[in-house]
């Protein structure tokens, strides 16, 4: 398998098992009073699947973004190229400008 649909299908199950925990979450702490609505009603399980699904779409595609727009980083801040001389400044003693007639 390429290195890229691993990739690819890793952080797509990172963001679905986030999905998962983020409308466990939203039921825990009843948000919306979403658990009631849920459990007392015929199609309460569409509904968290629905939500699991839509959050997991979305949750794995900023994952998968994360996740190329990291690959290009490096870990380490040193320079890199030709050593530059820093630019010393000296003073320089400047004559006042003739005026002409």
């Amino acid at each position: 398998m390429p290195k890229l649909v691993a990739l690819y299908i890793r952080h797509t199950l990172i963001g679905f098992g986030a999905a998962v925990g983020f409308v466990a979450l939203l039921f825990w702490f009843n948000v919306a009073n979403l658990w009631h609505l849920v459990t007392h009603d015929p199609l309460g399980p569409l509904a968290a699947f629905l939500l699991v699904m839509f959050n997991g779409i979305v949750f794995s595609g900023v994952q998968f973004g994360i996740a190329i727009m990291r690959l290009g980083a490096r870990d380490d801040d040193a320079p890199r190229g030709p050593r530059q001389a820093e630019a010393v400044l000296v003073p320089v003693a400047a004559r006042p400008a003739r005026r002409r007639p």
